[in-house]
């Protein structure tokens, strides 16, 4: 009798693996079926020129966490590529040489899509382009501006910068610009403008009458407020999280996600570990920084902490940039098999932040970023060879089909659908 329990309980055992094998082979195809049927648009992967030449380009599988091949490897369909500059100072001088780089990174792009690889990305200016290239079977790339301050305060350059395909910019990244407080001046309670200049001001207006929507991802929270207040378009934030699960200065509060919903905009969240579990970031930073020094020493490459970035000579910016991939890839590989290592923010805390944001202002409000190739991927979602895995988390999160769609990158062009409708009808004015 008791042989007759034990073999029932087995059998009950391996029947209930069986189906539990069952149930996740399912969800495996239902996640795949999603994931090649919706459009991918991850909005904010940063650039080095040095990869869009004729010899090292995105058509090749490199280090770095964008290229072609991982795109097609990960199912990502369009790329927003970035136009950064970093903060300098406010003088003639400073907006001269920042504009020289932005110019760089606009003519790599067009250079990717127009002589390197046109057979395998075009460049999109609207959400009809995106499906039409999408629809192709190629990839697509969109063009975001982050900080302004490579104007410099010729209100016409906003105009030069869409007409090269730019179709969101932020008025500032860390430091203040000449348009807008930035979010670092929280830090010292230290502002320039009290949220934008008269200049900045102009800058809202001067965007919605050429249907650039207006990223709000590094100015201040008053910066952000005011833009809302003047705007008469929806605007984004092209890679935040929310603040109420990580408070950091970069993510949003509910304050600021309400104003969102209200305005009609949409939230990218992004997969920057930083921004997403301050707790388990900083025990596996801490683990990962004596790792990373350890690599760049084993190859005689200087190694810098993010905050030394900003006192850098341009050559030494330029040489740790193009070590800091090969690092990092190095560093990762070698944690793999450290029983030790503190686990990193993962795919699971990344959608814990969509819930959170989707269950505050709704569905139609949310959408995706990793900020690639500038500080972002996490465990799971590290470059975009693997971006099937934030689908699938999704999907086991039971978000439907078509709200999986609007998340990847419906609600982001709906929103720039309205911003180019409402430019329209104040040019017919």
């Amino acid at each position: 009798m008791k042989h007759l329990i034990y073999l029932l309980c087995v059998l009950t055992i391996i029947s209930c693996g069986e189906k539990k094998e069952k149930i996740e082979e399912t969800t495996l195809e239902k996640a795949h079926r999603i994931h090649d049927d919706v459009i991918t648009i991850d909005t904010h992967n940063d650039i080095n020129v040095k990869n869009f030449v004729d010899s090292v380009n995105y058509s090749q599988r490199l280090d770095n966490q964008v290229n072609l091949p991982k795109m097609k490897e990960g199912g990502l369909d369009v790329t927003w590529l970035i136009v950064y500059t970093g903060q300098d100072t406010l003088t003639d001088e400073g907006y001269a040489k920042a504009k020289e780089n932005a110019m760089s990174k606009f003519d790599a792009i067009h250079k990717l899509c127009e002589e390197i690889a046109p057979e395998d990305i075009e460049l999109a200016l609207t959400s009809a382009d995106v499906e039409r290239i999408v629809g192709s079977g190629k990839k697509a790339a969109m063009i975001g501006v982050e900080n302004a301050y490579s104007i410099g305060t010729d209100l016409a350059q906003f105009k030069t910068y869409h007409d090269l395909g730019a179709r969101y910019i932020s008025l500032a990244h860390n430091g203040h610009s000449q348009f807008s407080d930035s979010n670092t001046g929280e830090a010292d309670d230290e502002w320039l403008h009290n949220g934008l200049s008269d200049l900045g001001k102009q800058a809202v207006v001067e965007m919605n009458k050429l249907g650039i929507m207006i990223d709000v991802s590094h100015p201040s929270k008053e910066a952000m407020k005011q833009m809302i207040s003047l705007s008469k378009a929806p605007i984004i934030a092209s890679h935040s999280s929310a603040r109420a699960l990580c408070d950091h200065s970069r993510n949003l509060d509910d304050e600021q996600l309400m104003l969102m919903k209200e305005n009609g905009g949409v939230v990218q969240t992004v997969a920057f570990s930083s921004y997403l579990n301050t707790e388990k970031h900083e025990a596996r930073a801490a683990y990962m920084k004596s790792i990373y020094e350890k690599v760049a020493d084993s190859l005689d490459i200087a190694w810098y902490e993010r905050s030394q970035f900003s006192s850098l000579s341009d050559t030494e910016k330029e040489a740790f940039m193009e070590n800091y991939p090969k690092v990092l890839k190095i560093g990762k590989e070698l944690v793999v098999n450290m029983t030790d290592a503190p686990e990193a923010v993962n795919v699971s805390d990344f959608v814990n932040h969509i819930d959170y944001m989707v269950k505050l202002i709704g569905i139609d409000h949310v959408g995706i970023s990793s900020d690639f190739d500038g500080g972002g991927g996490i465990a799971g979602w590290n470059d975009a060879s693997e971006t099937f895995n934030v689908t699938l988390e999704l999907v086991k999160r039971g978000y439907s089909e078509e709200n999986i769609a609007k998340l990847w990158g419906g609600n982001l062009m709906r929103v720039l659908d309205e911003v180019q409708a409402i430019a329209k009808e104040m040019g017919e004015r």
